[in-house]
């Protein structure tokens, strides 16, 4: 079983996070009846933010294949930022 109560970690503390993932590659922790954190080992930790950057990556590639990008200089980009900004305010 992969999950903890918030009871379970003030009676055991870290040893009951622990203990779960020497088995399991991410705990649950439940407060009052309902699912509310995920803890990991940072070696997962860093696996799923690696996948998290290359999705990024791939999206990032495929907005540039079908041309969904603007090629501007900085000084172009900060004046259509601020074009936007103006004509969002009130």
């Amino acid at each position: 079983m992969n999950q903890l109560t918030a009871n379970d970690l003030k009676v055991r503390g870290v040893a009951a996070i622990e203990s779960i993932l020497t088995t399991q590659p991410e705990a649950t922790i439940s407060v009052r009846g309902k699912d509310r954190f995920v803890v990991m080992d940072m070696a997962h930790y860093h696996y799923l933010r690696e996948c998290e950057l290359e999705a990024a990556l791939v999206h990032s590639r495929a907005d540039m294949a079908a041309g969904r990008v603007v090629r501007e200089s900085a000084a172009a980009h900060m004046t259509r930022l601020e074009g936007m900004l103006a004509q969002d305010a009130p």
